[in-house]
């Protein structure tokens, strides 16, 4: 595949091909000028002569004699340099014409364009001419009008001018968008250095050092967005790298405690000799820990399939209310032990992933089973909008401080890592049940004060599948 052009080279190209338009257009502009400039001048001095012949030719007799006449018209051309006349009268015969140049050759236009004046350009031998042709009407009785006119100037000088001056400036034209492309390259280089900088920070940015963020000193204000885009991803980089360096940390605390009691427990089992209900007591108590570590791979796998999008939900109606009041059942027995009371207020009805949604609630139910202080009350309170189904686990409790807030969904996290016995978890309940949340295009939070703790979830009437 052929490699793009750089982008100095296209923007040189670019700001070449701008300059050579611009020059272009500028010399175009300075000779029709200069054109136009003679044009005017040369049209300016015939139509002198040819007012001045006017009035001449309307005072002419029959009569007069032809010497009179020549004097009459040599006078009208004195202080017009380079200026020739031919006049003929109504027979076709010349009055007066001119040394030069060959009168003869000039094509004469069609007699209905004569009355109002013609201007051509025309050429003989060796020189070239602007030309007037005009018709003039006799004035006097016995004149042997009308006239036919004919007035040259010569435009040599107009055209040796020109070619001269074209000579002169297309060179420098040409000169000039060179001078601009090597310009344009010199300030396009110089205009990438803030990139060629960027680069440099960029590329001694390692693994170890995802701390490091780019300068945005001295950056134009065309390209400001690119460092702080830049370290924004670098900000998420180093906390996604944060988390998973926590994450494998943490993982390897969580199984290591379960792993230690059955490695304790069955080097104590295997210390001496036992009786069979012994060792019964002993594989009951290896199952527990065996379970717990089942449940902790299993809801690690769950996490991970689900942010890389592998767990999509189903869809199909559920009744929010009938899945809480299951779940109350479920764990009727727990919350009488511990006395703590369930109550349930509203409705809602939504479409989405059953087992999964279950799941998320029963976890939010528990931990606020397990916070919620002997002869207090958990209260789940369902609403439902034209849009969306709203749903609140409170609980009360002692308050939970604002710096965990944030953090209390994130994975093996616990408000007293002290308080890790057998049944608590691995503290990823709240965690997946953020996943199944997000899953569902909802968004969950949590508020807590002196009296209550209190999750809440806003869910899409329809779940759209993410991902």
């Amino acid at each position: 595949m052929r490699r793009p052009a750089s982008l100095t080279l296209r923007l040189t190209v670019l700001f070449s091909a701008v300059a050579a338009v611009v020059f272009l257009a500028f010399g175009w502009a300075i000779l029709r000028a200069l054109d136009n400039h003679f044009y005017s001048g040369d049209i300016k001095e015939i139509e002198e002569i040819a007012q001045a012949l006017e009035q001449s030719l309307t005072t002419l007799k029959s009569r007069d004699d032809l010497s009179r006449i020549e004097q009459r018209f040599d006078d009208l051309l004195v202080g017009h340099h380079g200026a020739s006349l031919q006049v003929i009268d109504a027979a076709g015969i010349p009055l007066y014409t001119s040394p030069s140049p060959d009168f003869s050759s000039i094509p004469l236009p069609a007699d209905e364009r004569l009355s109002q004046g013609v201007i051509r350009e025309w050429r003989d031998a060796k020189d070239n001419y602007r030309v007037l042709i005009r018709r003039i009407a006799a004035s006097q009785p016995d004149a042997t009008g009308p006239y036919t006119i004919l007035i040259t100037v010569g435009t040599n000088y107009h055209f040796n001018f020109l070619h001269n001056f074209q000579r002169i400036l297309w060179p420098i034209i040409l000169g000039g968008i060179a001078a601009m492309g090597v310009m344009g390259w010199l300030v396009v280089q110089r205009g990438h250095r803030p990139l060629h900088r960027i680069v440099e920070q960029i590329s001694r940015i390692s693994a170890d050092k995802l701390s490091s963020r780019l300068s945005v000193e001295g950056v134009p204000a065309e390209l400001i967005e690119l460092p702080q885009s830049f370290n924004e991803l670098l900000q998420r980089l180093e906390e996604s790298f944060t988390r998973l360096s926590n994450f494998s940390a943490d993982i390897a605390h969580e199984l290591r405690t379960p792993v230690t009691n059955l490695m304790t427990q069955t080097q104590v089992a295997l210390s001496q000799g036992r009786s069979a209900e012994e060792y019964r007591e002993i594989l009951y108590s290896n199952m527990e820990e065996y379970e717990r570590l089942a449940q902790m791979i299993g809801d690690m796998l769950f996490l991970a399939k689900a942010d890389n999008g592998l767990t999509p939900p189903n869809s199909e109606d559920i009744d929010l209310e009938d899945e809480v009041q299951k779940l109350f059942e479920y764990y009727e027995a727990w919350a009488e032990e511990r006395r703590v009371s369930l109550v349930l207020a509203g409705g809602a009805r939504i479409r989405g992933d059953r087992l999964m949604l279950r799941r998320a609630l029963s976890n939010l139910l528990s931990n606020a089973i397990r916070h919620t202080p002997p002869g207090e009350r958990v209260k789940v309170t369902l609403k439902q909008t034209a849009e969306t189904a709203h749903i609140a686990v409170e609980n009360p409790g002692a308050p939970i401080a604002p710096e965990h807030l944030e953090k209390l969904f994130d994975r093996f996290y616990r408000v007293d890592p002290s308080r890790q016995r057998r049944g608590e978890g691995a503290g990823l309940g709240l965690a997946i049940a953020k996943s199944i949340v997000e899953t569902h295009s909802g968004k969950i939070g949590v508020s807590s004060d002196k009296t209550r703790t209190q999750f809440s979830l806003s869910l899409p009437l329809t779940a759209e599948k993410r991902g």
